[in-house]
């Protein structure tokens, strides 16, 4: 094809992802030691930019800071007010990483503490005590992002559709994960936790009240492919034998989800418009199963400068 959605191979990036993925741990974890607690997480996220991840501004006494990895340049910028530090992303260990990151903060005056240990990860190892020496490909780190880009995109526009309660497009650090969360508006019954590495009082409240949810994620060692996945909690029955676009679409049971690969998306001839079918046809799986008020959550997608006509 054409289209510039990049090749994404896990298993041949699979110890960058996982050096990034500790990266983006350390400053999303700043993030959520100095930030009050917003409903379902949503004051732990990154989010895309053109040029990488941000934290947004974070809250410091009477002031802010801001955190970005900038993913063309390979550099970690730390900007409070007039003042900048930047730091290298490079081959080595995450403990020189935390040191470097703490140092930083504390040059800019900010005297933050986090949890040293990493989140939804097999073995962690505290991030001063990781001593191993870990590599970073780059290109394929610029190559994830441009493929979060395009995801970035789609997700935002899928967004517009709906009146109700959603989420902000947000990248989740613990997971490694872009998503886009609907609403309901009703409750959701107590989940019963058991995520590996996110106390259950989390995983709670984040699942307190219905919904569908969508998102993208670059592969891990249990299912080591780039895909797009789609889920509902609660799961209603019959959720796994929706009929769901497009074609290559497939319910994984071991995981509760529909995903798409990400190969099958490079090979659709608009790419674009085959993640948007999967994210509508899923979330309305859900939403009918679910006896979800379609009429009253739902509206058409928005349009650049058209505001949403109200009768």
């Amino acid at each position: 094809m054409t289209h510039d959605w990049p090749v994404l191979d896990w298993p041949a990036w699979r110890e960058t992802a996982l050096h990034l993925q500790l990266m983006t741990q350390i400053v999303g974890k700043v993030r959520l030691a100095c930030t009050p607690w917003q409903n379902h997480g949503w004051h732990v996220p990154l989010y895309v930019t053109p040029r990488g991840l941000t934290t947004s501004p974070i809250p410091w006494h009477d002031t802010s800071f801001q955190i970005d990895f900038d993913l063309a340049e390979h550099r970690l910028e730390i900007v409070a007010g007039s003042e900048t530090h930047g730091l290298e992303l490079a081959c080595g260990s995450i403990a020189g990483f935390y040191g470097a990151v703490m140092e930083a903060l504390a040059a800019l005056g900010i005297d933050c503490r986090i949890s040293t240990l990493p989140n939804e990860l097999p073995d962690p190892v505290r991030f001063p005590d990781d001593h191993r020496q870990r590599p970073y490909d780059a290109e394929a780190v610029a190559r994830f992002h441009a493929a979060l880009v395009h995801a970035d995109r789609i997700f935002k526009r899928f967004r517009t559709g709906f009146l109700g309660k959603a989420s902000p497009v947000h990248f989740f650090w613990g997971s490694f994960d872009l998503a886009v969360t609907r609403f309901s508006g009703r409750r959701a019954p107590l989940h019963p936790g058991g995520v590996p590495g996110l106390p259950d009082a989390v995983t709670r409240e984040a699942y307190s009240h219905e919904v569908s949810s969508a998102g993208f994620w670059p592969g891990n060692d249990a299912w080591p492919h780039a895909a797009f996945y789609s889920y509902a909690y609660p799961a209603r029955a019959g959720f796994a034998d929706a009929t769901v676009a497009p074609a290559a679409a497939e319910f994984e049971p071991g995981l509760g989800e529909y995903l798409l690969a990400y190969d099958a998306v490079r090979a659709a001839a608009d790419p674009g418009a085959a993640v948007m079918d999967f994210l509508q046809s899923t979330y309305g799986a859900a939403a009918d199963l679910g006896n979800w008020d379609r009429a009253a959550l739902e509206c058409a997608l928005g349009e650049p400068r058209r505001p949403r006509a109200v009768a």
